[in-house]
């Protein structure tokens, strides 16, 4: 699967959706998340409702982590079969519970 994270402009931190100007893509094979790409999603500073020019960076995606979405965004993601995290911190740390949260919900239960 793929994940896009939302990115601020240093690639560091996790973003708003509408507001990231960069989208970092990995691969994901439930046990490692590979690297693949960097996406540009400019915007125009100050103006509002910029969703759909990030919806338009991340439609291959499976997954977007964002540190906080709009009401608008998130639920015509999730019409669109999205899943939608919302975190914060730095792009290493909100993968990593990513990760650590997907092969906590698929691991085998044990009775």
């Amino acid at each position: 699967m793929k994940i896009a994270i939302a990115s601020s402009d240093d690639e560091d931190y996790v973003e708003h959706f509408g507001k990231a100007q960069k989208f970092l893509i990995y691969e994901f094979d439930g046990e490692e998340a590979k690297f693949i790409e960097t996406r540009d999603s400019p915007k125009e500073p100050g103006e509002k409702h910029q969703w759909g020019k990030s919806l338009n960076v991340v439609e291959d995606v499976d997954v977007i982590i964002c540190m906080q979405m709009g009401i608008n965004a998130k639920p015509a993601l999730r019409k669109m079969g999205k899943t939608v995290v919302e975190d914060e911190g730095t792009v290493d740390e909100v993968l990593g519970r990513y990760i650590k949260h997907y092969q906590f919900m698929n691991r085998p239960l044990k009775f």
